[in-house]
């Protein structure tokens, strides 16, 4: 068991697929991360954007033996494959893919500036896959489907006040 970490403005005791409003990096569903400071960095930022002053970096246990029995799509470090399905989940209107979990590099938004300038032609993936290893990127799990998400235990809410 290993512990991941949601940073929310509430309480997420029982996670869920989501389907937010703006494509994400791997899809629709719940996100971890494995480290704790980028949960509380999202929860605070969220906090801003919502104008509340209380939120939550909810903690879990992953069962390491349940997500193998699992649809994995798993990329260690930026590749262009990785490159290709970050591109397809946030340009590809209607894209889906059938995995129950996918794990990889957060393409945050410094991130997604170098996407931009990939996908306008002005630089070339290897360009593009040099320029990422300049930024230290943080992990991210998405729990894309119901039978992904057994294999998340609720542990904790940590809360974070601004």
């Amino acid at each position: 068991m290993s512990k991941v970490y949601h940073g929310s403005i509430e309480e997420v005791r029982r996670p869920e697929i989501r389907h937010p409003n703006r494509s994400l990096d791997y899809g629709n569903g719940f996100y971890v991360t494995t480290s704790y400071e980028q949960a509380k960095r999202l929860v605070e930022r969220r906090m801003k954007d919502n104008g509340v002053s209380i939120g939550y970096v909810n903690v879990y246990e992953l069962d390491d033996e349940a997500i193998k029995c699992m649809k994995l799509l798993i990329f260690e470090k930026t590749t262009e494959e990785w490159v290709e399905f970050v591109m397809k989940n946030r340009t590809q209107r209607g894209f889906t893919h059938d995995y129950d979990i996918v794990y990889g590099p957060v393409a945050d938004d410094s991130v997604y500036t170098q996407f931009t300038l990939y996908e306008g032609g002005i630089i070339s993936m290897p360009t593009l896959i040099q320029e990422l290893k300049t930024y230290k990127l943080v992990d991210q799990y998405l729990f894309h489907t119901e039978k992904s998400l057994l294999a998340i235990r609720f542990v904790e809410s940590k809360e974070i006040k601004l």
